[in-house]
């Protein structure tokens, strides 16, 4: 066992501490893996530092490697009489990256622990005294350390076992009655394990933390997931849509092409058929007038006289006398009827447009809180935010008359002569204004009367006499009831009376963003009616309804 134990040592690579494969010789005479001394330099390879990892000779440009041939066979020879059986016993050896027992002589074992009262590394052997012996039992054991001199005071040489609370470091006995007297000091077993407490209590809350930023990245993966999806599906959507519109106006187009040539082909055929009869009239005409023409030739009286009665009557024309052709346009009116269709599709694309953007941008998932922060709390902070609002002729109903620049609505006994258009209230005495709110706005109004004082949709219906038309009636609108003795708003068709003081001024804030929309009596100070938190999807507008002889005024800001 001798013997093999000492080929082994002879026969084995320092570096995998396995028998030599391949084995390469470098020039300082040393033997190793090929395989495991290549990588070795290759790891080295742009510091240029190619050294022994034995004798740590360094040379200044890589050797070439080349097999040993007489030192493999050698190896090959004493695989065969046994000496594989011992290799395995060869992991046991200290290699260079690791901690080597400090009582082995010649080829030096693997620590497998350090003792920090003897400041010395033991392998299995050399370490077993301290299994058995009573005082070495007291010893501080630890995992094999190469820095095992860090715990001795470089001023005394003696073990640093203490802590000193007020300067934050470790020092020995000595130092604790020298230059530390007087100080705080605790044994470093004692303030690592309060310490070690603390780091498991803070491992702990970062662990959780970790675990809590895991699930949001999650939820944010799965989010990006959904945007996508609705983006994808978004994009799809619109394009199919468009697609349906080029193909509806690319069908109007040529229906009216068709109907154009048609009623050109009919008016063309009717002419040329008044054409040709008068032709034919004339052609007739031109013959009998030559016939007059040669018997006003006739020198014989008694002849011209015969012949005279026997000529045929004149007869009576189909046609007038002269073809009145009226001051047609011919086909330039449809091109005018074409040309409306076209501001109006434009007037809708652009108004619609806005609204399509306002929905883009503002797509946001992260919504933590408003971005525009707390809702104000006195009347100069609201006035912050104060927006000009005009209201739009083409949705107020006919009863209703605007003034003082499109600011003022009056309800009016007669109507108004307002000319038709799609988006004009038909029943209910409303109107809506031209500006569409997002983001944080405020606005003023004065009442008199019986008042709605509302945010809307853009899309809320027109045209009936049902709820869907109708301000707080549905889901599209909400409303402040403004009364002479009471206030109540008005949601999807649930009305809520509201109790307090009735001011003639109301203020409106709206926080679209946040989802708030609130209503403020405006005296001296302002005192709030109603507040809504919801989820606005589309931009608003501001508008009013008004019953018999009531006014609304939105003030200008101040």
């Amino acid at each position: 066992m001798e013997q093999n134990q000492l080929d082994l040592e002879t026969f084995s690579c320092s570096i995998c501490l396995d028998l030599l494969k391949d084995p390469v010789t470098i020039p300082c005479g040393h033997s190793y893996c090929m395989n495991c001394i290549k990588m070795l330099w290759d790891k080295y390879e742009q510091k240029k530092s190619y050294h022994c990892p034995q004798c740590r000779h360094t040379f200044t440009q890589r050797p070439f490697l080349q097999k040993n041939t007489m030192l493999a066979a050698l190896v090959e020879q004493l695989k065969k009489t046994g000496l594989q059986a011992a290799a395995p016993a060869d992991h046991r050896y200290a290699g260079p990256e690791d901690v080597a027992c400090d009582f082995c002589t010649g080829r030096k074992l693997k620590a497998i622990k350090s003792c920090l009262v003897c400041l010395a590394s033991y392998c299995e052997k050399h370490l077993q005294p301290h299994y058995d012996v009573a005082p070495l039992k007291k010893h501080k054991l630890v995992e094999p350390s190469k820095n095992l001199q860090k715990n001795i005071c470089s001023k005394h040489g003696k073990v640093i076992d203490i802590f000193c609370r007020k300067d934050k470091k470790c020092i020995c006995y000595l130092c604790s009655v020298d230059e530390h007297k007087g100080h705080d000091t605790v044994s470093a077993a004692a303030e690592r394990t309060e310490r070690q407490r603390e780091l498991e209590e803070r491992r702990g809350n970062i662990q959780q933390r970790i675990q809590d930023r895991e699930k949001d990245v999650k939820l944010l993966q799965q989010e990006v997931e959904a945007i996508n999806h609705s983006a994808d599906k978004t994009v799809e959507d619109s394009e199919k849509i468009f697609t349906e519109l080029i193909r509806l106006l690319q069908k109007r187009s040529s229906d009216v092409k068709q109907q154009i040539r048609s009623q050109q082909e009919t008016e063309v055929s009717r002419v040329k058929d008044v054409q040709e009869k008068l032709e034919q009239e004339i052609t007739e005409l031109k013959r009998k007038d030559a016939e007059l023409e040669q018997l006003s030739h006739t020198e014989d009286h008694n002849q011209f006289l015969l012949n005279y009665p026997s000529l045929p009557a004149l007869s009576e024309s189909t046609h007038s006398s002269s073809i009145n052709i009226r001051p047609l346009r011919h086909f330039e009116d449809v091109a005018a009827a074409v040309s409306e269709l076209r501001e109006k599709l434009q007037d809708v694309l652009r108004d619609s447009w806005t609204n399509i953007s306002l929905m883009v941008t503002g797509v946001d998932v992260l919504l933590s809180e408003p971005e525009s922060g707390p809702e104000p709390t006195t009347r100069a902070g609201f006035l912050k935010y104060s927006c000009k609002i005009t209201l739009d002729p083409n949705t107020a109903h006919i009863k209703l008359i605007l003034s003082e620049g499109n600011r003022k609505v009056t309800w009016m006994d007669q109507p108004q002569s307002y000319s038709s258009h799609p988006e004009r209230f038909t029943v209910y005495h409303q109107v809506l204004s031209k500006e569409s709110l997002t983001g944080r706005c405020y606005w003023e109004v004065e009442w008199r009367g019986t008042v709605y004082v509302s945010v809307a949709y853009k899309n809320i219906s027109r045209a009936g006499s049902g709820n869907d038309c109708r301000f707080g009636g549905n889901d599209k609108s909400w409303t402040l009831n403004c009364c002479q003795n009471s206030f109540k708003f008005g949601h999807n068709n649930i009305s809520t009376s509201i109790s307090g003081p009735v001011s003639s001024r109301v203020g409106v804030y709206l926080d679209h963003r946040a989802g708030i929309l609130s209503f403020y009596s405006v005296s001296e100070s302002m005192t709030l009616i109603h507040r809504v938190q919801t989820r606005f999807t589309e931009p608003l507008h501001a508008g009013v309804y008004l019953s018999l002889e009531s006014t609304v005024k939105f003030c200008k800001p101040k």
